[in-house]
């Protein structure tokens, strides 16, 4: 998922973007492995953050000088269609956001192991 347009300084807010991997992760009933890292960049720089789950991970990436934001998740098993869009427009100001799902195989063994 890519977000564009967004408010500079939102972007390197990272409270918020803690918050935005607490909301996936209730809302998606994702588990994690132990607490999500996070790096701010120095000055004007960006955050990057990767929470490890047992269905696989979350990452985002964030580029206050471009206004932009990557976010990716991964699970080994279907997950129901989250509202990007709308959430990343409220609290990062997006203009744009691009969602692209990528449909993995799906075997039944995966989700006896990860709930």
């Amino acid at each position: 998922m890519e977000a564009h347009g967004c408010d500079a300084a939102a972007l390197r807010n990272l409270p918020a973007l803690r918050a935005l991997f607490d909301k996936l992760i209730a809302d998606l009933r994702l588990h994690p492995i132990g607490r999500a890292s996070w790096h701010r960049f120095p000055g004007e720089g960006g955050v990057t953050g990767l929470a490890l789950l047992a269905e696989s991970h979350i990452t985002c990436h964030t580029f206050p000088e471009y206004r932009s934001l990557c976010l990716n998740l991964f699970c080994c098993r279907p997950r129901p269609d989250w509202e990007f869009e709308p959430y990343l427009c409220r609290e990062f100001g997006a203009g744009a956001v691009r969602v692209r799902r990528i449909e993995r195989p799906y075997y039944e063994g995966a989700a006896a192991a990860h709930g």
